[in-house]
């Protein structure tokens, strides 16, 4: 319907921008207008004839109506065009407007109720896990990946309570939907840290001190354990699907995810709150 809307308006101005251009064609539409005014008053003159003398002061009548539109129509054609575009313009705009468009693909998804967000909603607080072994966190692989792990903070206490909820939910979910064991490697982060870790390069980091949720306790890096031991890479197969699912996860309880970046950041995580970040 939007289609043949469009395409009638159109039609009606290229039909108007002719006629305002060029002269031959308004001539044109006055010839036009003026034998049918012509074809129609012979018509009446042969009804007039069938009809009698009452139809002939009828058929006069017609015929001297008719001659006098065809005339009144070629001397303001163009005051009658303007006039025809401003009513017929707003009902077409109205009938647009009024119409709910949506283009293919991006109608309003509908998502599964999962039935552990619903339970956050309602109020459940799920408690922080026990803190793990130091000694975890400065094996020579886990040092591989990251060089200054060892002094990063992992107190879930520093971080905003609604973002340490909605974590612990991701948590909850990857271990008993997913088989997948997760750890915080850094929560907050001060920003002393964030600079000098900035300084480091563009491979750490491109954000300088309150550049980043860390600093706001609204992100943390994430990683796995597996047999006791932590695994970080994503050139790991098992754990690169596990920041999959991880992200899938984050994301359907609002959070946002580090692996959409141009700098892909699999592991991490953060809740952009308003008016938190400094401009």
């Amino acid at each position: 319907m939007l289609f043949l809307i469009v395409g009638v308006y159109f039609s009606l101005a290229c039909l108007a921008a002719w006629l305002l251009l060029f002269p031959s064609g308004r001539e044109a539409l006055a010839a036009i207008i003026a034998r049918a005014g012509l074809l129609l008053g012979q018509k009446i003159s042969r009804l007039e004839t069938e009809a009698g003398k009452a139809s002939a002061l009828v058929g006069s009548t017609a015929r001297f109506s008719a001659g006098e539109a065809a005339r009144t129509a070629k001397k303001h054609y163009l005051a009658m065009l303007i006039c025809a575009a401003i009513l017929g313009v707003p009902p077409l705009v109205a009938m647009v407007a009024s119409q709910r468009n949506t283009l293919d693909g991006f109608e309003t998804p509908v998502r599964e109720v999962n039935l552990q967000i619903a339970e956050l909603l309602k109020g459940e607080q799920l408690v922080a896990p026990a803190p793990l072994p130091p000694a975890l966190f400065s094996t020579q692989e886990v040092l591989q990946q990251r060089p200054m792990l060892g002094s990063a903070s992992r107190n879930w206490e520093l971080l905003n309570v609604d973002f340490t909820q909605r974590l612990l939910l991701v948590f909850k979910i990857m271990k008993e939907k997913h088989g997948y064991d997760m750890a915080i490697i850094e929560g907050y982060r001060s920003p002393e840290r964030q600079d000098m870790l900035a300084k480091l390069g563009s491979n750490v980091t491109n954000a300088a001190a309150f550049q980043s949720y860390h600093q706001y306790g609204l992100a943390a890096d994430c990683a796995f354990l597996r047999d006791g031991k932590l695994v970080i890479s994503e050139k790991d197969a098992w754990a690169m699907k596990g920041y999959e699912l991880f992200g899938e996860v984050a994301e359907s309880v609002g959070l946002t995810w580090g692996g959409h970046w141009k700098m892909m950041d699999f592991g991490h995580t953060e809740l952009r709150l308003p008016r938190v970040m400094k401009k």
